[in-house]
């Protein structure tokens, strides 16, 4: 079994072993970014300003939310080639029950999450009841939802969100500073606190713990890393909203894949469906509720993404999105062949993608290069990925 299933401590030590099995972990997207930090900030003396930095910022929540919902499949060792689709309707279905049916805008998203629920459902049902291979069932959800979407708004085309209304305000919303501090303050005492305190359980049940001041070390550089942030966009126009409800997300997924028995099933299925199988797990349970927390947060991007752009339009959710969104998940560190992967991957790979294109964007580069350079990364992260494994087999 993996340390992850047997839930290991992560300590230098563990972290030297994994390093000479292969697994490399989080450092080479760690040192992408730094690379690329000094890449186009010597290019470009606008990348690291505050101003870029915080558009930077605004422009992954809704990728990163999709690439959420993409690691949730990528975990089972699956696909889900509709995310971008099941976005884009989503988040039509709200739009059109807000503007032209009146809905209270909460209502008209709690809407939009539960088609997405329901639209994972589905999936999960054909995929598991009717042994259809995901690659199929997401292939024909991928052209089957763009149909619907496009039906939805024949007439019109585009529905306009009101500017000053509550879904438009989620992408223009910004944190005063004493709020932004606070909040800061308060992970990393939550974040100390919880890793203390699963500290002392372990060392009652007799198990082996993290070295205190390894814990210590970590949420002193969790800290450094939330103030610089803090101050840096403090800078410009504060910390978005935005930012807040994708960063609580990636918290929320982390803590249930690493602190509930869902989150354990989940990684054994990846692993081994048939192993889990004899242990017991109800694999077929655990891969339908996959799919839907998978289309559940595919929504959430796409009310994202309606509110930064304000409408919706027959292109919500398409162009690059899933293809961008499936490139964040693995570049992140995702393993493709299931049973590997956090939900910070999805916020470390979005930052690569973005940081990517915001440099390039910069620099007037064409958008050619851009996409050549991201398959370029993509097939990079997917190799180390690859040695990984062979790594760990041997």
């Amino acid at each position: 079994m993996t340390d992850t299933l047997v839930r290991r401590p992560y300590t230098p030590k563990v972290a030297v072993e994994r390093l000479r099995q292969g697994d490399v972990g989080a450092w080479p997207v760690v040192g992408g970014l730094i690379a690329i930090a000094i890449v186009f900030s010597t290019l470009n003396d606008r990348f690291l300003s505050p101003e870029n930095l915080t558009n930077l910022v605004l422009q992954m929540a809704a990728t990163g939310t999709i690439a959420l919902g993409i690691i949730m499949v990528l975990l089972l060792g699956e696909i889900d080639l509709s995310a971008g689709s099941v976005s884009g309707l989503c988040a039509t279905i709200m739009t059109i029950v807000h503007v032209k049916q009146g809905w209270n805008p909460l209502l008209a998203i709690l809407l939009a999450l539960a088609v997405g629920a329901a639209i994972g459902f589905l999936h999960g049902l054909m995929l598991t009841k009717l042994r259809m291979p995901s690659f199929v069932v997401t292939l024909a959800g991928l052209m089957g939802w763009l149909g619907l979407l496009l039906y939805l708004l024949r007439q019109g085309g585009t529905i306009n969100l009101p500017f000053t209304g509550f879904i438009s305000k989620l992408s223009d919303t910004w944190l005063p500073g004493w709020l932004a501090w606070t909040l800061a303050a308060g992970l990393v005492a939550v974040s100390a606190g919880a890793s203390l305190v699963v500290r002392r359980l372990r060392l009652a049940a007799g198990l082996p713990v993290t070295p205190l001041w390894w814990s210590l070390a970590k949420a002193g550089g969790l800290a450094v890393l939330l103030a610089a942030a803090v101050t840096v966009m403090s800078a410009d126009r504060g910390v978005p909203l935005l930012l807040i409800i994708f960063g609580a997300l990636v918290v929320l997924l982390d803590l249930m894949l690493r602190h509930t028995t869902f989150g354990r099933h989940l990684y054994a299925v990846g692993g081994n469906a048939e192993a889990a199988r004899r242990a017991g797990i109800n694999v077929t349970r655990i891969r339908i509720l996959a799919f839907m927390l998978a289309s559940t947060l595919t929504a959430a991007g796409g009310i994202l993404a309606a509110s930064r752009l304000s409408a919706v339009n027959q292109g919500s959710g398409g162009s690059d999105i899933l293809l961008m969104a499936i490139a964040t998940a693995v570049i992140g560190g995702t393993s493709l062949f299931g049973g590997r992967g956090r939900a910070y991957d999805a916020l470390l790979g979005v930052l690569v993608i973005q940081a990517i294109s915001n440099g390039m964007y910069l620099l007037s580069v064409d958008s050619s290069v851009r996409f050549m350079v991201t398959a370029a990364v993509l097939a990079l992260a997917v190799a180390i990925d690859s040695l990984a494994r062979r790594g760990a087999a041997r």
